[in-house]
């Protein structure tokens, strides 16, 4: 369909795969099968030290179709808490920016305005807390934030939202401006249970399908199965 885009959320657990072993090269397969044009990726960076990213730039420019997007912020890695965002080749990034939330552990939000085919969309990849009380208020800031971009442009909203809770807790917070996907279980990845990983957009994007991305090596790759989402503008 013209006008088309998919996006996909991952938490890639450090590169850390169900066999314990840490192979960036499989976690690039796995965004190779999902064939998103954006990527917002959770746990990107070694937690300790200089936190060097797990997928370094020249293997992801050397076995994908993706360029990270620069947020100026950490030198030594790749995101900002872990958390990055992908674009393929071609989509022109506009504008991006790192968020400081309220926060029990270290976490913070990336968010970027790419162009998409000629369509300007800005894009809020984050990690939310385990504890339920700091998700809520950390969801309750950055909806605010979301919803004041999406007077700009088509706005969406992807990550690790750690909230098991149906309808409650944070997802009451995100859902007073946006519409919240559910894509399907994602963790653990060999047996799904959890529906941690979430997709959510505003008004002026239409959903033309979304899922979970299952496969022997999504499985194997990372603790945490891809969710995707594609969109149309209008």
């Amino acid at each position: 369909m013209p006008g088309t885009f998919k996006v996909a959320s991952y938490n890639i657990h450090k590169g850390v795969g169900t066999d314990r072993k840490r192979d960036p090269a499989r976690i690039l397969n796995v965004l190779n099968e999902v064939g998103a044009d954006i990527v917002c990726l959770q746990e990107a960076d070694l937690r300790f030290g200089t936190r060097a990213p797990v997928l370094p730039r020249f293997l992801i420019e050397g076995h994908t179709d993706y360029v990270p997007v620069p947020l100026d912020v950490q030198h030594d890695s790749m995101g900002w808490h872990g958390n990055a965002i992908l674009a393929r080749r071609g989509i022109a990034v506009e504008s991006h920016d790192i968020i400081h939330i309220p926060c029990l552990e270290p976490r913070g939000v990336v968010t970027a305005s790419l162009n998409v085919g000629g369509t300007s969309v800005s894009v809020f990849g984050m990690h939310l807390d385990l504890s339920g009380l700091w998700r809520v208020r950390q969801a309750r800031a950055i909806a605010a934030l979301a919803d004041s971009a999406r007077a700009a442009r088509p706005t969406m909203l992807m990550g690790d939202l750690n909230e098991w809770r149906a309808v409650s807790g944070c997802f009451r917070e995100f859902g007073r401006h946006f519409t919240l996907l559910d894509p399907g279980p994602s963790f653990p990845s060999r047996r799904p249970l959890g529906r941690l990983d979430r997709i959510m957009h505003c008004g002026s994007l239409q959903v033309t399908g979304c899922g979970v991305h299952r496969s022997a090596l999504a499985t194997a790759a990372s603790d945490h199965l891809p969710v995707w989402a594609e969109f149309v503008a209008g």
